[in-house]
């Protein structure tokens, strides 16, 4: 955090953990339950801080560091999965305004960002622009004072109440392919919005999702992101920083599995003894172990360049690769670990299965990572 020391650091995240375990444990499992969504405890996470952990102080934020933020949305994970991806997808948004907000938009605007009056959203894929950023069909018509914009944008996290949204659209129809993508900030509140609550969903029910329909909504000047035409570098540059945030949602899930695991295997007696005592269960935990600890050196890592002015692109993606590809390990092991008993809904080990699934999929799947890391290693990738 801006001028904080360790200790103001260690205060926060203590507050946090305390407030995500006591606060958003049994609330997140009734969101599961039930499909409704973290928004009821939006309030108190605006009070907490954690809607302004990357805002900088001037205008009322926390100013965090990515380390201790790295921390924070981990704590948030632990308890809640989809509180986490929530806080995430808000803070990655504010990141990027901060970067290339207009000063005439940040003047009036940027300041409310830690309220949860003024929650944001990323509405970056499509139907048919997931991976695929480049085939984004919204279009962006320029007009007198500003564009319309007319499409739809598909998986949006925090879309049902978000006031705020980062698109991206196409501003120059005719151009080649990848370019004439702008970058908007659109005020949630004009006319031509409609929000379609998703159903259904594996896990992080509580965490909202929806498609959004743009039909000839008015986007001021003002509210361009950086210069026409440069959206794809101002929202995949977003998604560098994002991806340590996922990262680190992935890591709660897995030390929360982690935690579940050895908990039962000492209180689960077969054969006249704990199963703890089982060489197979020790290697399970052991496993979910180096697992968690190697994720979290990695997310260490790309968020100590980040924190020094060398953000690599290639450290995000190994971070966000292994992260989430080791939840879904060690939640596989839990499940295992606690038998007949994981499988069914009663037990947290089977949702935190179910929540940990997405994490290799959304901000980039598993295979766009592997794909940025090699074409950093093999020059004509």
């Amino acid at each position: 955090m801006g001028s904080a020391t360790k200790d103001d650091q260690a205060l926060l995240l203590d507050a946090i953990r305390e407030f995500a375990r006591n606060e958003l444990l049994e609330a997140d499992r009734r969101w599961d339950e039930d499909e409704t969504s973290v928004w009821e405890m939006m309030p108190a996470i605006a009070e907490l801080g954690l809607l302004s952990l990357p805002l900088p102080e001037k205008f009322g934020g926390l100013e965090c560091d990515m380390r201790t933020y790295a921390s924070i949305i981990r704590e948030i994970a632990y308890a809640s999965p989809s509180t986490a991806v929530t806080v995430s997808v808000h803070s990655m948004v504010c990141k990027v305004l901060g970067m290339h907000a207009t000063n005439a938009w940040k003047e009036k605007h940027y300041g409310h960002f830690g309220s949860h009056e003024s929650f944001a959203a990323f509405a970056i894929s499509e139907a048919d622009a997931g991976s695929d950023v480049a085939s984004t069909k919204t279009i962006g018509t320029k007009v007198d004072g500003g564009y319309r914009v007319t499409g739809s944008k598909m998986w949006i996290t925090n879309g049902l109440h978000a006031r705020w949204f980062l698109i991206l659209c196409r501003t120059n129809p005719d151009g080649p392919r990848g370019t004439g993508l702008s970058a908007m900030i659109v005020d949630g509140v004009e006319t031509g919005i409609e929000r379609d609550k998703i159903h259904g969903k594996m896990g992080i029910r509580g965490s909202e999702t929806v498609v959004l329909h743009l039909s000839d909504v008015f986007v001021p000047d003002e509210n361009l992101l950086g210069q026409e035409g440069e959206g794809m570098k101002v929202c995949l540059g977003a998604l560098d920083e994002g991806r340590i945030g996922i990262a680190s949602q992935a890591a709660g899930i897995g030390e929360a599995c982690l935690d579940e695991m050895i908990s039962y295997a000492d209180q689960r007696t077969q054969f006249d003894q704990p199963i703890a005592c089982f060489q197979a269960i020790q290697e399970m935990v052991a496993d979910g172990a180096v697992d968690l600890e190697a994720a979290r050196l990695l997310i260490d890592r790309a968020a100590h360049l980040v924190d020094t002015g060398r953000k690599d692109p290639q450290a995000s993606a190994m971070a966000k690769l292994f992260a989430t590809e080791a939840a879904n390990r060690i939640a596989y092991r839990a499940v295992q670990v606690h038998g007949g008993s994981g499988y069914v809904k009663e037990c947290r080990v089977e949702q935190l299965f179910r929540d940990a699934r997405i994490t290799t999929i959304y901000e980039g799947t598993s295979e766009i990572q592997r794909l940025i890391i090699a074409r950093h290693l093999i020059k004509d990738a």
